[in-house]
């Protein structure tokens, strides 16, 4: 509606001069309802012209030349019939335009022939005829170099648009193959090695147990943390090799993370508030790796603690929140990991902020909040993406 108002204003005008030249001429007829309806049908017409530009331009070609029959305005009568032949002409209805520029030459030629005077109907007829015919040829002109450049326009945001994703498709396929390459790096050098110090460790330990001997306490750290590197090194090397993996875990799959946490002796209460709503895939994935990681350090940081998961849809945000009753305190402040500031990244990638501190009594609070609104989420998100697929505890 807003795209037709100047359409209108300008159909207004139009007829108000149009009225107002015929009033004020000394040669013009005096002005009818008739003519004040034919004024109001062409300011209708221009103001739909957009839209309908061929129904537009008849309609306005055949009320002006039913005007300047009926009250002789002079050259004005051409001012909307112009108009409406340049808005065809751009929305490619030339044809149109090119029958409607003919027709009202031609019924105003003759208009002008009816009731010139003799002996000044020549130069009366060559006058008007050559600026009309000139005004015409250049609204016909004007409205196909408008289109022309339009489309040229639009070709130029179309080749900006395939480059675009050209290059995020470039950098996500690098991105790709240099997870890969540190994958292959990490199994062939850091894969062995812990590898061969699980297994000394191991031989160790039964060793001594073999001998009936304990094994020391060392040793056994040695062993149970060899161990736990292995697995969380396969972990990795699993997300690293399998990047695809993140388009299945989203904020529906809370319950399952928090049944899991459970399992591990930490109970976990979730509550969802507002309705949920379909999310951006970079988002959604953004909220279930918050709550991941924030869960795993309330299991191995917080003691003997409760957790508690709140998922809030907002209609301009997401908020998503991991609260614990465990020792953390403002006094002893938690030095960030990597697993926060893996967090703090991802989530700022998105335009979202994070908050990660104690509370005032006591316990851990983990609160990230992601807008839905806002137009530029999409690009950072892409660019900061590959560089966050894991994210270690704290």
């Amino acid at each position: 509606m807003r795209r037709e108002l100047p359409y209108a204003f300008s159909g207004l005008a139009l007829g108000g001069l149009l009225l107002g030249n015929a009033a004020l001429a000394p040669d013009a007829a005096p002005i009818g309802a008739v003519d004040v309806a034919l004024t109001l049908a062409m300011t209708v017409a221009l103001t739909v012209c957009r839209r309908y530009p061929v129904a537009a331009v008849s309609v306005v070609t055949v009320a002006m030349l039913a005007l300047h029959v009926r009250v002789h305005p002079g050259v004005s009568a051409a001012f909307p019939v112009l108009g409406a032949v340049f808005v065809a002409t751009r929305r490619g209805r030339r044809a149109a335009a090119a029958v409607a520029s003919l027709a009202f030459l031609g019924g105003f030629l003759a208009r002008d022939i009816s009731v010139a005077p003799a002996g000044q109907a020549n130069q009366l007829i060559a006058e008007r005829t050559a600026l009309l015919l000139g005004w015409f040829v250049a609204a016909n002109f004007a409205g196909l170099m408008s289109r022309q450049h339009q489309a040229y326009l639009e070709q130029v945001e179309q080749r900006a648009i395939e480059a675009e994703r050209t290059r995020e498709e470039m950098a996500l396929r690098r991105a790709g193959e240099e997870r890969l390459r540190i994958a292959r790096d990490l199994h062939d050098s850091l894969t062995h090695s812990i590898s061969v110090i699980k297994v000394q460790a191991g031989i160790a330990v039964h060793l001594a147990r073999k001998h009936g001997e304990q094994p020391s306490a060392t040793l056994l750290a040695i062993h149970e943390a060899s161990s736990a590197a292995m697995r969380e090194l396969r972990t990795t090397l699993d997300v690293l090799r399998s990047p695809a993996d993140e388009d299945h875990v989203g904020l529906a799959r809370v319950d399952e993370l928090a049944a899991r946490t459970r399992t591990a002796g930490v109970p976990v209460h979730v509550t969802v508030s507002g309705p949920a709503r379909d999310l951006p895939a970079e988002i959604d994935q953004a909220g279930y790796r918050v709550v991941q990681e924030a869960l795993t350090n309330v299991a191995r940081h917080a003691g003997p603690a409760t957790a508690h998961v709140h998922v809030e849809y907002a209609p301009a945000q997401l908020t998503v929140s991991v609260t614990d009753d465990g020792h953390a305190s403002p006094a002893h402040p938690v030095t960030p990991g990597v697993g926060l500031r893996g967090m703090r990244e991802r989530v700022t990638g998105l335009g979202g902020t994070l908050r990660a501190a104690a509370n005032d009594d006591h316990g851990f609070t983990v609160r990230a909040t992601f807008p839905l609104d806002g137009p530029g989420w999409t690009a950072r998100s892409r660019a900061v993406q590959p560089a966050q697929r894991v994210a270690e505890s704290r």
